[in-house]
């Protein structure tokens, strides 16, 4: 089993360390969307990180389907999504805010990093901007609220402390760390598991 993409995507990271939780054997092959544009489209012709290959051959792509896979097959004690509707439902409430905001930093680094200046316009940027801090808002009071100190590791925490390293990595001059205080405690809690220094953001 092949995961491809580079681990400073928040989307290659988290099913990596999430395909650690499942119990899942694979093998990391770093490509970059970017500088490895060709090698990448012989994996798969969207070119879409990531990209992971099941030894049968299929491919799949998109962090949150490529989970569900998993997640569908794992057992009670390799399970990372609760099982009963009402406490699903809660999860997939905060992910969904956690990976808006990681959605809107890759749209903000985009515009500063690949669109050409003089093409670039602010009104949007800044609009980008207001949507990353209502999601970073939204989560962080969930997280607050959900007294995570006393769980064990599922996809709420992974995701979460892998979307929080990559914004505070990528835009600290945007988001800083201090403003939303119970992400940056989750992170650094889990950051000391040997899985997250396994599968580093940079």
């Amino acid at each position: 089993m092949k995961l491809y993409g580079m681990l400073d995507s928040l989307f290659v990271r988290r099913v990596a360390i999430s395909l650690h939780y499942y119990g899942v054997a694979f093998e990391n092959l770093p490509l970059s969307v970017f500088s490895d544009y060709a090698a990448f489209q012989r994996v798969n012709p969207v070119v879409k990180a990531p990209t992971l290959t099941l030894a049968d051959g299929t491919t799949l792509m998109e962090s949150n389907l490529i989970l569900s896979y998993f997640e569908a097959q794992a057992d009670a004690a390799h399970q990372l999504l609760p099982t009963q509707p009402q406490a699903l439902a809660e999860d997939l409430r905060i992910l969904g805010s956690a990976l808006a905001a990681g959605e809107k930093a890759v749209q903000h680094i985009y515009e500063h990093r690949v669109r050409p200046e003089e093409k670039s316009h602010q009104p949007w940027i800044a609009r980008v901007e207001e949507q990353l801090h209502a999601a970073c808002a939204a989560w962080n009071g969930l997280i607050a609220e959900r007294g995570w100190e006393t769980r064990k590791v599922d996809q709420v925490a992974i995701t979460s402390a892998v979307v929080w390293r990559f914004i505070q990595y990528m835009l600290p001059g945007v988001v800083a760390s201090t403003q939303y205080p119970h992400l940056q405690r989750l992170t650094l809690q889990m950051e000391q598991l040997p899985v997250f220094s396994q599968y580093p953001h940079d």
